[in-house]
């Protein structure tokens, strides 16, 4: 099985063909993934959730269209056995508990090129996955506009 990470970003198009590419000339199967970040917890601001009700209806609209673009290029890639998973939580730590988890055999994702200086503030994917992955990864390479 391959997972191919998604952020829904410009770079998600070099990722899809790339998955495209190594499903079929390995005939594995491909789960496509999106991972939702947690919001700032209500509680920090002494709410309850009853008092801020809009949080989980804003999470549970952001679930429901990950889904649907999910599933809208699952159905463009041209694959027999694709499946879409939405995933809760960091970024790196979702993607790799699942791919770890669901004995992956291989991860795919994008590196946007952000830069030494973006990656060492904010970290990267990308660059988690270089350190901390049990499974191979394809990083795809993302051209950036000058």
């Amino acid at each position: 099985m391959i997972i191919a990470a998604l952020d829904f970003s410009d770079a998600n198009a070099p990722v899809i063909k790339a998955t495209t590419k190594l499903a079929k000339a390995l005939d594995e199967s491909v789960y496509l993934v999106h991972v939702i970040e947690p919001e700032p917890t209500y509680a920090a601001y002494g709410l309850t959730p009853d008092e801020f009700p809009i949080a989980q209806e804003i999470h549970e609209e952001t679930r429901h269209r990950s889904k649907q673009k999910l599933t809208k290029i699952a159905a463009q890639m041209e694959l027999a056995n694709v499946k879409i998973k939405v995933l809760h939580g960091q970024p790196l730590n979702a993607i790799l508990d699942y791919a770890h988890k669901s004995d992956a055999d291989t991860l795919v994702l994008d590196s946007h090129g952000h830069g030494f200086l973006s990656s060492l503030l904010l970290g990267s994917v990308a660059e988690g996955c270089v350190r901390e992955s049990k499974i191979p990864f394809l990083i795809v390479p993302v051209k950036r506009d000058t």
